[in-house]
């Protein structure tokens, strides 16, 4: 099958859809390469974070600043980087760099959205204008010869174009699902490394001698002892104090 002649039976309506399959399969590409990476290490960097975060958080804040070209390592390094913290502000900065690391990895998928919607609409449009141009050419002399078989012959050609749009929809629509289900299996690991390395945050405190530019993160310091309420007689500025348990001052200025 000769493709360069099949492209150009189908009308103008292969051009903009050439267009479209070129973009698409470039998104394909760049974030199967994208998931290959995150993929194939982010397990890694998980489990030596958190085996180091028992013993050393400096050392697990090491371990994350040399992973933050990968997702999972900019998350957990954004808590660990504060030079002092709270839980909740720990918590805090974890929420915060998983919404924008998440965001991050729907990138492209509004194009393929695009591609998957317009794709079928431009191949119909494709045959719909085929079939516009081969009615045209009949003519009622001409039915039952050859000409009419021409006519027929430009209808098939004129569906090219439907064909097209559709496997370029079908592919895009494939492999939005496939990373659709990676992003949902992302959000899963991020859960759980957060809550992994919040609970390690419980149960080993670092120890408030760190040095603040290794970005150790402090406990809170524990609350205040109530003092006891001190007796008052008198205002500042001379005024009674309404004490009803108190009635010596009520009883001197009687007498």
């Amino acid at each position: 099958m000769d493709i360069v002649a099949e492209f150009q039976k189908g009308g103008v309506a292969m051009y903009p859809l050439l267009a479209l399959s070129i973009l698409a399969v470039s998104i394909i590409f760049e974030r199967l390469w994208f998931w290959l990476r995150i993929l194939n290490q982010e397990r890694t960097i998980v489990n030596r974070v958190l085996n180091a975060a028992q013993t050393d958080w400096g050392e697990a804040r090491e371990i994350a600043r040399n992973a933050t070209d990968q997702p999972i390592g900019r998350f957990l390094f954004a808590p660990l980087s504060l030079p002092s913290a709270d839980l909740e502000t720990f918590r805090l900065a974890l929420e915060a760099t998983a919404e924008e690391e998440l965001a991050g990895m729907r990138r492209g998928e509004k194009l393929l959205e695009a591609i998957i919607g317009l794709a079928p609409l431009l191949g119909l449009f494709g045959t719909v204008w085929g079939l516009i141009t081969s009615l045209r050419a009949i003519r009622i002399g001409d039915l039952g010869t050859e000409a009419a078989a021409g006519v027929s012959t430009g209808i098939g050609e004129s569906l090219i174009s439907t064909a097209a749009g559709l496997v370029v929809a079908i592919i895009s629509l494939a492999f939005y699902r496939l990373f659709q289900t990676l992003l949902f299996n992302q959000v899963r690991v991020f859960r759980k490394a957060g809550n992994d390395i919040e609970l390690l945050f419980r149960q080993f405190p670092p120890s408030a001698d760190f040095s603040q530019n290794r970005g150790t993160v402090l406990p809170a310091s524990p609350p205040s002892k109530p003092q006891p309420p001190k007796r008052r007689g008198k205002l500042k500025f001379g005024e009674p104090y309404d004490n009803p348990t108190d009635t010596t001052n009520s009883e001197s200025e009687n007498n």
